[in-house]
């Protein structure tokens, strides 16, 4: 049974900046679905845009940042975000919007970990990429 927490796979963030709400599928050291949902009280929508809520990309790609670090984590390992490649917002994320974040490990040298990411809403692409993680 997948144990839906991602604090239970390492995850180091606490609130209040902790952008991932369930992990729903696994293979450890491999790929990760996990699943955010935005609240509307967060924040950043006051400003982001008034009367026109949406995600910021900055806080779409951490979220998908944390997904992979859950992805490639191991019991007493820390990955810590390290380069962002190729990134692209596709379609606006709104309040209360299931993202689905989906992170599949690429490559890796040393203590460097490349994922390929990919956040949807309603089966539309709403941001990909590729990020690097660097074991700390």
């Amino acid at each position: 049974m997948i144990e839906s927490d991602p604090i239970k796979y390492g995850l180091p963030h606490r609130a209040p900046f902790i952008f991932v709400d369930e992990v729903r599928e696994i293979t450890p050291g491999q790929s990760v679905l996990c699943v955010k949902r935005f609240p509307p009280s967060e924040p950043f929508f006051a400003g982001h845009f008034p009367g026109d809520p949406l995600v910021p990309g900055v806080i779409l790609t951490e979220a998908l940042a944390q997904a992979a670090g859950i992805a490639c984590g191991e019991a007493g390992k820390s990955y810590r975000l390290s380069a962002i490649k190729l990134m692209k917002f596709l379609r606006p994320v709104r309040p209360e919007a299931e993202v689905l974040l989906k992170a599949e490990k690429s490559g890796g040298m040393g203590a460097l970990v490349q994922f390929h990411v990919l956040a949807t809403v309603d089966g539309e692409t709403a941001a990909e990429g590729v990020i690097i993680l660097n074991e700390v």
